[in-house]
């Protein structure tokens, strides 16, 4: 492997002078701020809330870093994943000219993230066992691709991908490998975080919004070398990460042993549904799951998507997605929300 960071990124980005934000300006403590135009005067509702937030999260990228084990320089913050996913592709894909590979079935966004930047999309489908087809992988690649995309453990199919195929990747490949590990938390496999330093064209993605149960605060975590957050906080948004999420995660990192346990309940509950659903007339598959969901290949799947949601129970048809024929993506729910799940698949099966 011959990677270049330098060669790696746009032109237009390595010569970019980022926004400088009033706080970006400001350095040291202070007790009067007057110099970002915020209302002093505070809201009727939240009043602690008139102050732009830290535009660099220091604070919470310090106790993030603690957790990890990793430098908090090592360390982007992002409105979601999702945005983390489109400045990569904004900070290293020329559009109309380079392209990435992803391995379908996969998360839509890289897709999506691609054509928003009018940048090329190319396919490895994974093989009929949802691992990495490598060889494919490598006929794709050529001297404009910049990104390849895993999701491991993936979605739809919840599976992980083998270790030894990605670090075979790593070795060969002078583009960025990004490693989505939104699920990471409830596999049996160890994160790729701790192979950061071994290897300068790695990324890895992970997320607040699944083991953490906090999606509705909306952050997402980018790990890299420094030169490639570097890139990131170069073209980000000032202020992406509100007050409110990093107040709030925070205080959640503070609660690493619940959290925990809820994952361990959580996998408990998988596996034991898995268990059960293999038992359901119509029921022709449950894959093994890394994640807190299951896919599951089931006798006339859309009449049974339709069926469960005239009960007002929705799961997710993944029908039409490739690999994926007659699958419903199930995520793990409360004990209760499950008990009605079975029933309903159940009373299905009698009629």
């Amino acid at each position: 492997m011959n990677f270049d960071l330098n060669k790696l990124v746009r032109e237009n980005i390595r010569g970019l002078t980022p926004y400088s934000s009033a706080r970006d300006d400001f350095r040291g403590e202070a007790k009067i701020f007057l110099d970002a135009n915020e209302n002093s005067l505070g809201s009727p509702l939240l009043k602690w809330y008139n102050r732009y937030p830290d535009p660099h999260q220091s604070d919470l990228k310090k106790a993030i870093a603690k957790i990890k084990g990793v430098d908090a320089g090592q360390i982007f913050l992002g409105n979601g994943s999702d945005e983390c996913i489109d400045l990569l592709y904004r900070c290293f894909c020329e559009p109309k000219k380079d392209n990435v590979v992803i391995c379908p079935p996969t998360y839509g966004m890289y897709r999506v993230n691609g054509n928003i930047n009018d940048v090329e999309v190319r396919e490895a489908p994974l093989l009929d066992n949802f691992q990495l087809d490598i060889n494919q992988v490598e006929q794709l690649i050529d001297e404009h691709t910049k990104i390849i995309w895993i999701c491991s453990p993936n979605n739809p199919t919840g599976n992980s991908m083998n270790r030894e195929d990605i670090e075979t990747i790593l070795n060969n490949f002078n583009g960025l490998l990004v490693i989505d590990e939104a699920y990471i938390n409830f596999s049996r496999h160890k994160s790729f975080l701790q192979e950061l330093s071994e290897y300068p064209n790695l990324v890895i993605l992970q997320t607040f919004s699944k083991a953490w149960g906090l999606a509705g605060l909306r952050l997402g975590v980018a790990f890299g070398s420094k030169e490639i957050i570097e890139l990131l906080d170069k073209i980000k948004p000032p202020y992406n990460i509100n007050q409110v999420t990093q107040d709030l995660v925070t205080e959640a990192l503070g609660e690493l042993d619940q959290v925990n346990e809820l994952i361990k309940e959580l996998v408990g509950m998988r596996d034991a549904l898995a268990r059960v659903l293999e038992h359901i007339p119509g029921v022709q598959k449950v894959y093994p799951s890394d994640a807190n969901f299951l896919l599951v290949k089931i006798k006339d799947a859309r009449n049974v998507y339709d069926y469960l949601l005239a009960k007002k129970i929705v799961v997710r048809d993944r029908s039409n997605v490739q690999l994926c024929e007659n699958c419903l993506r199930i995520t793990i729910g409360t004990e209760n929300e499950i008990t009605l799940l079975v029933k309903a698949l159940k009373d299905y099966a009698k009629k």
